[in-house]
């Protein structure tokens, strides 16, 4: 299948590992220009150096999700060297985990200031030249939280769930502007995050890391975790013109974990 993604520009917020990484590697793959951005230049650096062997336009940038002229920068920057933008990629590192009572009033605007303001940002920095070109596509990384709430991580539940609120609101209106929006929903994708999750809970409970991956992947109807290449190219598929029928979902990559029916 042709993705219709060859030079085309796609900017991926915090892609310069992780799953942000695996949707910048799979547009790379098909063609694509790819933008990525992340808070430590030497990532950036190392990402584009593995991007550009895909033979297409990279370009790298130091952004900070909480600031709106980093932001406005990274966008500006991405339009001066390549004049469109096809493609956006919201995403940013998640609020501390805790319970309501382990946070106070700061905590909450650092959160909204991170993840759901970080997202509006990023999607009305790109709509200017998105509306002009009467085309584009923005894909927001979510988490499985917005069906199922997870105890230990209350500020990301409560924030991811406005960031659908806002895709599934605007899809209804950016579609007769030729705009799509969608939210991409990771189940239990194997990055270094999963690596230092394991590590910690091994710890508390006494086990060998890798018995606790092995117990951390029971749930998993298909047995495993999943590879972030396999995430990338769902992504790069919900961001090209193959998916050009497609707004307003939030589409699960999870192996099955999920039990809600919608």
């Amino acid at each position: 299948m042709d993705l219709n993604l060859k030079d085309k520009v796609i900017m991926v917020a915090a892609g310069s590992r992780g799953l942000g990484y695996g949707i910048a590697k799979a547009c790379a793959q098909e063609g694509a220009n790819v933008c990525i951005a992340s808070r430590n230049q030497n990532k950036v650096d190392s990402a584009m150096l593995e991007l550009a062997k895909f033979g297409g336009g990279v370009q790298g940038a130091t952004v900070d999700a909480k600031d709106p002229d980093s932001i406005l920068e990274w966008t500006d920057g991405v339009i001066s060297r390549f004049g469109r933008i096809d493609g956006l990629v919201v995403n940013a590192g998640g609020p501390p985990a805790g319970r309501f009572d382990d946070f106070g009033e700061d905590d909450w605007y650092d959160a909204f200031e991170l993840t759901l303001m970080s997202a509006v940002r990023m999607i009305r920095s790109v709509l200017p030249t998105m509306r002009e070109q009467k085309s584009g596509s923005i894909l927001t990384i979510t988490s499985s939280s917005i069906k199922e709430p997870i105890d230990t991580i209350l500020l990301s539940n409560v924030m991811r769930s406005g960031v659908v609120s806002l895709v599934k609101s605007l899809s209804r209106d950016l579609a007769p502007q030729g705009i799509r929006i969608n939210n991409i929903v990771p189940g239990t994708i194997h990055t270094d995050r999963i690596d230092q999750l394991a590590e910690k809970r091994a710890e508390m409970m006494g086990l060998e890391v890798s018995e606790m991956m092995s117990e951390m992947e029971k749930p998993i109807p298909m047995g495993r975790f999943g590879d972030p290449d396999e995430f990338g190219r769902t992504g790069a598929f919900l961001l090209s013109g193959a998916a050009s029928y497609t707004t307003g979902v939030s589409y699960w990559v999870d192996g099955g974990l999920s039990k809600t029916l919608f």
